[in-house]
């Protein structure tokens, strides 16, 4: 069964896009923690970093550019983060991939 980013790939359920290329998605999430939050996925279906090969380098290399980009095309010029959860330990809620693209205000560390 396909994961609700797949659906989002395959342009079955509607998202805000702010990005598409033949490698990766971003749009913006549904249940934001920031005033800015973005999600950059790859089309590739890989279900986390962990799964990740030698053979993906280039493509993880591309999300993480893909990710600068959106952050400055949506004016986030003081600053983001970027946080990718790995596992339900990690806080992982979608078996697919995905950088989280925080800004737009003050973000406290650590994290949680």
């Amino acid at each position: 069964m396909s994961t609700i980013f797949q659906r989002i790939i395959n342009k079955e359920i509607p998202a805000k896009i702010v990005h598409e290329d033949d490698l990766c998605l971003a749009f913006h999430d549904v249940a934001p923690q920031a005033p800015t939050h973005v999600l950059v996925i790859p089309k590739k279906e890989l279900a986390n970093l962990a799964a990740a090969e030698d053979s993906d380098q280039a493509l993880l290399g591309h999300l993480l550019l893909t990710a600068k980009k959106v952050a400055e095309q949506l004016g986030l010029t003081n600053g983001y983060r970027t946080v990718i959860n790995c596992g339900r330990d990690g806080g992982q809620s979608v078996d697919h991939l995905h950088i989280h693209l925080l800004g737009g205000r003050a973000l406290h560390w650590p994290p949680g």
